[in-house]
């Protein structure tokens, strides 16, 4: 804000140099070369058999145990519906919303697990492929509920949606889980 002289008119502020985005030569200024320069002498490539006993030590998820998961989620979900609810049309509609999700997800999973050892270039535009896949088949099977499924309800198809769309979370704190306690395990020995 500038500043009143006496008699009220405003006086001009002397600016202040703005940051300067350019070193002395004209350059940009990359802070990030230095730290990238120090995280790269603390980087150390893994020999072939370091990298095989980590593979080991942390074992991939299959995405199949997590599809499974899902699918028995969705069971569940239908169970309970069918013991708060009684109607048949309950049932059928989380069952539906657990097909939603079991069967989208069975078709990436089968997608990304075939043709292993591609370049990574083919397997990121398989995996980008695969979900679109996914995407359209989920949108295509609650479009044909909705359409060829009398009374369905929306809350039991949403309900088991969610359902089992958390399970790929609680497969992720599962393995977590799992590999603390045999870290803790194995400490113990």
């Amino acid at each position: 804000m500038p500043e009143r002289t006496p008699n009220g008119h405003a006086q001009a502020q002397e600016a202040q140099p703005a940051p300067q985005a350019h070193d002395p030569q004209g350059h940009w200024r990359d802070d990030w070369k230095q730290e990238d320069a120090d995280e790269a002498e603390h980087f150390k490539p893994l020999t072939r058999e370091q990298a095989s006993v980590l593979r080991a030590k942390h074992p991939p998820l299959s995405p199949w145990r997590v599809v499974m998961a899902q699918a028995v989620a969705g069971l569940v979900v239908a169970a309970l519906a069918w013991l708060v609810t009684g109607k048949g049309e309950t049932v059928v509609s989380a069952l539906i919303g657990a097909a939603v999700v079991v069967v989208p997800g069975a078709l990436l999973a089968r997608g990304m697990t075939g043709a292993p050892g591609a370049n990574p270039g083919t397997v990121v535009l398989r995996f980008m492929v695969w979900e679109l896949v996914k995407i359209v088949v989920a949108v295509a099977m609650l479009v044909a509920a909705a359409r060829l499924v009398p009374n369905l309800s929306w809350l039991a198809v949403l309900a088991a949606m969610v359902v089992c769309l958390k399970v790929n979370g609680a497969a992720l704190l599962w393995r977590g889980r799992v590999k603390q306690t045999q870290t803790v395990a194995a400490g113990d020995r």
